[in-house]
């Protein structure tokens, strides 16, 4: 009893000693906020916090480790992001954005930049970053290297430290998947992107760059395969003039007769898939090809990119996650 008795009034000293009565009779903490933060004060772990968008605690720990260097901690909780956003880079990314840049030279440029989720994807932070990648992407020789393009400098770091620190930041997989350039010297060039999530670049010979702006919305709508008959492959021409002609053959006609079947066949199916020939989605009664001549233009080529095309998305079971939350699976 007498040592339980010591341990309360020891305790009970312990506690006081934590209050200094003040001038006014109430109890005031004595414990300072530089003791709560350690050797940091909450007025550098909120410029850090500022500065880089990490945690309180994070900050905090960083500044701990580099004496209270604001610089020195940014890059620290840098190399921690490294370790975070390796992590990340196995979630899927199928979500994100389009962004264009032109070259001072005319060369268009798009570039497909994903995150995991739409939220993010309508983040300034993200849209910022995208720019930049765009951008960057311009100024660059090869055509859709991206290690190079994030070997890149921009605002005196690489476009890779740039993700990682976006990573580190924004909490997702950030991946700036591809580019696409077309365009430069002597040649029209028109682009425009739908919703942020598809983009389409058109050249032209002739015309100008409103004309090849209504072609690639045309683009975007109609998603053609080719741009002219003489853009598609002779083996996807084969590939399709055999199963034509084995359905002819089914029907018992002449061998003749089959063959003009065929190429009248050939010759709807290179209208549904090349681009001159389709319907312009502005004025149905003539096609593309049709427009562009009454512009004075020629069709060069197009490029079409949309967020997350050809990436394997998660399929999300509601009802079992809901389950499991309840504790039934």
């Amino acid at each position: 009893m007498k040592l339980s008795s010591s341990l309360v009034l020891l305790s009970t000293l312990a506690c006081a000693s934590a209050f200094a009565p003040s001038k006014f009779g109430v109890a005031q903490s004595s414990v300072t906020s530089t003791s709560l933060f350690g050797a940091v004060t909450p007025k550098e772990i909120k410029a850090l916090r500022d500065a880089t968008g990490a945690g309180m605690m994070d900050c905090k720990k960083a500044l701990l480790e580099t004496d209270g260097d604001i610089e020195a901690a940014s890059d620290f909780l840098r190399k921690s992001g490294l370790i975070k956003a390796d992590k990340k880079s196995v979630r899927i990314a199928a979500e994100g954005k389009i962004a264009a840049a032109t070259s001072s030279d005319g060369k268009k440029v798009l570039v497909e930049i994903n995150c995991e989720t739409d939220f993010v994807a309508k983040d300034q932070n993200f849209a910022t970053f995208a720019e930049k990648v765009a951008e960057a992407a311009a100024s660059m020789d090869a055509e859709d290297d991206i290690d190079a393009l994030m070997a890149a400098t921009v605002d005196d770091q690489k476009l890779e430290d740039y993700r990682q620190a976006m990573v580190a930041k924004i909490g997702e997989n950030i991946q700036v998947r591809r580019y696409a350039s077309v365009g430069g010297t002597g040649t029209t060039v028109g682009s425009y992107i739908h919703m942020n999530r598809i983009g389409v670049m058109v050249e032209l010979e002739g015309g100008t760059e409103e004309v090849a702006m209504s072609v690639a919305m045309h683009v975007a709508a109609m998603n053609p395969q080719f741009a002219t008959p003489d853009d598609v492959d002779e083996a996807v021409l084969e590939k399709e003039r055999q199963i034509l002609t084995e359905q002819a053959l089914d029907s018992g006609k002449p061998k003749e007769i089959v063959e003009k079947m065929v190429e009248g066949r050939i010759r709807k199916y290179l209208e549904e898939i090349c681009l001159v020939s389709q319907a312009f989605v502005k004025d149905t009664d003539k096609t593309v090809g049709q427009m562009l001549k009454e512009n004075g233009a020629t069709m060069k080529g197009f490029k079409r990119i949309a967020v997350g095309e050809g990436i394997e998305k998660k399929q999300e079971d509601f009802a079992a996650e809901v389950a499991k939350a309840a504790g039934k699976a």
